[in-house]
Formats: C-alpha cells, sequence, structure tokens
C-alpha cells in the first residue's frame, strides 16, 4: 500500500539532528560535570571528545542509512547485520528510554528554566510533553514545517547566546577558567569518565535523521550530508557555549546545578536579563521535543511491522504516519516525567543508549559489500569509537552501580519479552 506521504530536503533533516542534539544536555550538563573536573582544558577536552565520538557515529549511521535504506534506524541495522534479537533489543530501548527519556528530561528542565517567571510549576513541561506529538501525527510536510519553524528559533537563539555571551566583558567576581596543568591529573581519574557520559548524552540526536530514512529526499547524497554538517556544526556550538558558562559564573556557582545558562547569564544581564534567558532556553527545549516525538516512533512502527506483540503499533493514518506509535512513545514520557529523577535518568538512559550505540558502531564492520557512503578510514574510526566507548561504560559501571544496572535490568527484560515473541508472517 502507497501512502501520500512528502519528502524532506537535507536542510530539514539536518535540522532535525539539530533540534534533536541542542536541547537540555548543552544547558545542564556543566554542573555535574563540574562535580568531577574542574579545569577548563578538561572540558573542552570533554566536549571535544564527545563531539568526535559523534562524528565518527555519523560516518557510520550515514553508511549504514544509505546501505539498508530503511526507515528505523538501529533497529533495521541490528536486526539484519548481527540478529533480529539484537534489533528488537535496540527497538525496546527506544521504546522504554531511549526517544521517551530525552522528552521526559527535556520536559522537566522546561520546567526548571520556566520557574524563575511561571514558578515551582510542572505544567509548562506537561503541556509541551502532550501536545507538541500531536503536530506529527497528519503528515510528514506538516512535521517538517512545525520542525524547520522551531529549528528556526533555537538556533537564532543560540547564535544570539554565543554573541552576548563572547561580546559582553566578564562580570563575575571570580571566573571558572582554569588554563593550568591540572587536567593532566582530572582526565586519568573515574570522574573524567562519568563526565563524559553527561557529554555523550548532551550529543545524542546525532544519528536521528537516520531513523526516517525514507521520508529524506535522494537520501544517498543527503543523508550524509545532513549527518554530517549537523553533528560537526553543533560540537563548535557546544565548545562556545561551554566556554561562555565558564566565563560568565564562578565554580562555586555552577557546581551541581541544571540551569547553568541561567547563572551565567544572571551574573552578566541581573535578574530582569537571566528571566529572558532563561525564558527562551526553556522555549527552544520544545524543538527538542518535537525531534524526538517525530522519530522516536518510527522504531517502533518498524518493530510493530515485523513482531506479532507489537502489531497494533503498525496501523499508520491515510499519510502513512504512525499515530498509535507517537501515542504510545508519548505516554511512556509522560510517565517518566512524572516519576523520574533528573539526574537518574540522564544516567542510565546514557548508560544504555551507549551500549546500543556502541553496537550499531559494530554493526557497520560486518557489512561485506557495501552499498551507498563510506566511513572514511574504516574501520579504524569505528575501532577506535567501540574501544574508547567500551571503557566510559566500564568507569560508568563502577562508579554508578545503581544506574548502569538499571540500564542492563531495562535490556533484560526486552530480551525476555523477545523470547515469547514471535515473528509476523512476511507476506
Amino acid at each position: 500500500m502507497s501512502y501520500a506521504t512528502s519528502k524532506i530536503s537535507w536542510k530539514t533533516a539536518a535540522g532535525l539532528v539539530i533540534s534533536s542534539m541542542i536541547g537540555t544536555g548543552v544547558f545542564t550538563s556543566l554542573g555535574f560535570q563540574l562535580l568531577e573536573v574542574q579545569n577548563t582544558w578538561s572540558i573542552l577536552l570533554l566536549w571535544t571528545l564527545g563531539g568526535v565520538m559523534a562524528l565518527v557515529g555519523a560516518f557510520t549511521y550515514a553508511e549504514l542509512g544509505t546501505h539498508f535504506r530503511k526507515t528505523g534506524g538501529d533497529y533495521i541495522f541490528l536486526s539484519e547485520a548481527i540478529h533480529p534479537a539484537v534489533g528488537y533489543l535496540y527497538a525496546w530501548v527506544s521504546l522504554t528510554v531511549g526517544f521517551s527519556a530525552p522528552i521526559a528530561i527535556a520536559a522537566m528542565a522546561m520546567n526548571g528554566y520556566l520557574s524563575p517567571i511561571l514558578g515551582n510549576t510542572i505544567y509548562p513541561g506537561l503541556f509541551f510533553l502532550l501536545a507538541v506529538p500531536v503536530a506529527h501525527i497528519f503528515s510528514v510536510s506538516r512535521s517538517a514545517h512545525f520542525q524547520d519553524v522551531l529549528t528556526v528559533i533555537k538556533i537564532a537563539f543560540v547564535i544570539l547566546l554565543i554573541i552576548l555571551g563572547f561580546g559582553y566583558s566578564s562580570s563575575a567576581e571570580v571566573s571558572s577558567f582554569d588554563f593550568s596543568s591540572s587536567w593532566q591529573k582530572e582526565v586519568i581519574m573515574p570522574g573524567f569518565a562519568v563526565s563524559l557520559i553527561y557529554v555523550f548524552y548532551a550529543y545524542t540526536g546525532w544519528n536521528s535523521a537516520a531513523y526516517i530514512i525514507e521520508e529524506v529526499d535522494h537520501p544517498e547524497k543527503n543523508l550524509p550530508k545532513a549527518l554530517i554538517w549537523a553533528t560537526f556544526s553543533v560540537m563548535v556550538v557546544y565548545l562556545l557555549l561551554q566556554m561562555v558558562f565558564l566565563r560568565h559564573a564562578s565554580i562555586a556557582q555552577l557546581i551541581g546545578k541544571v540551569e547553568v545558562a541561567d547563572i551565567a547569564f544572571g551574573n552578566l544581564f541581573g535578574a530582569t536579563g537571566a528571566l529572558w534567558v532563561s525564558f527562551f532556553i526553556g522555549i527552544q527545549l520544545i524543538a527538542t521535543i518535537s525531534g524526538y516525538a517525530w522519530i522516536g516512533p518510527r522504531i517502533t512502527y518498524a518493530m510493530a511491522k515485523d513482531f506479532k506483540l507489537w502489531k497494533p503499533l503498525a496501523k499508520v493514518n491515510t499519510n502513512g504516519i504512525p499515530v498509535r506509535s507517537i501515542l504510545l512513545n508519548t505516554g511512556i514520557s509522560l510517565i517518566l516525567f512524572l516519576s523520574g529523577s533528573f539526574e537518574q535518568i540522564m544516567l542510565y538512559a546514557g548508560f544504555v543508549l551507549q551500549l546500543m550505540g556502541t553496537i550499531t558502531v559494530y554493526s557497520s564492520l560486518r557489512i561485506k559489500k557495501e552499498i551507498g557512503f563510506k566511513s572514511p578510514f574504516k574501520p579504524w574510526l569505528q575501532y577506535s569509537y567501540i574501544i574508547f566507548s567500551s571503557g566510559v561504560m566500564i568507569y560508568l559501571f563502577w562508579d554508578r552501580p545503581m544506574e548502569s544496572f538499571a540500564g542492563l535490568g531495562i535490556l533484560a527484560l526486552g530480551l525476555l519479552i523477545f523470547l515469547f515473541d514471535k515473528k509476523t508472517e512476511q507476506i
């Protein structure tokens, strides 16, 4: 059956990647990182390593996406390159935390950033968590137009923050800048690896366009362009933003805090200026919620077409939109939003997503006959990604065993469900 779907350009695909990446992580991670590392070189190295890893991932996903050319992202890659059970686990992870947790975290952070204006209430985040997915239940073109507008607002705001942050002299009594040699000791501490999880979470979304490849126009050239260009641009933005935050606030002000941007710009512009910055940080998170609400259900839909237990979620509307999958994804996001701790959700989601992403990068090494884009310096980039990522996960497991076990528990439950599920007979 064919549906009246339109295709999105590489710019919309890149905008989707940017919207998915620039969300809560870049505006909230620094305070948690300063609990572990405080040298400016260490902080910049964290964000550079995260960006390089994301770029390696972008190369790999561009290769996998143009090879398989099916909507569903990692579910398709892992099912076909390794085993259906592994693809099933990824789809399960995506449904339970992969795309629902970022929505919940964005909604929580939105409440935090809007609280100086609206008070301590859950209603702003709750409203957008429920309302934004509605924009994606009609058609691909409607989703694209909605996402484009939100992306333009996000990019304009972030660029303005960077210009203001570097254009004005620091008004903080004590800057957080520390360019001493202490970074040499910090980078070999377990805390440095734990801090990388926050960074990796902030870079989550670099693979977004690969999940909807059937909705991308001329994916063989537009998917690699969107993934690589967007990921590199976001890495530059992330490095500049961390410099701005460190420049305009002391470590004592930032350490352990979520609203680091609010603190930094409060020092720069006073209470009124901080209110406006806080307001727009909260508003730009709508684009993050929108990006994950668009792509996450596509993975659930891809699995639902193949397995009987999830078959009801394979139903689409006249424009081919998996409305039921969108509603389920929204429901799980709501549960996490109402019940979870910001930091704990970020850590256990980060651990399990890093694990599955590493397996996906490994899956690219199993492709014997490549079709489409070819990752440069293959297989050395993929090997470096796998080794580095594995080291970070080992450190995280050692330092935060409860959150790590929670992530593994989610995988174990998914495997149990897979064992009782059955493949749908293909016609």
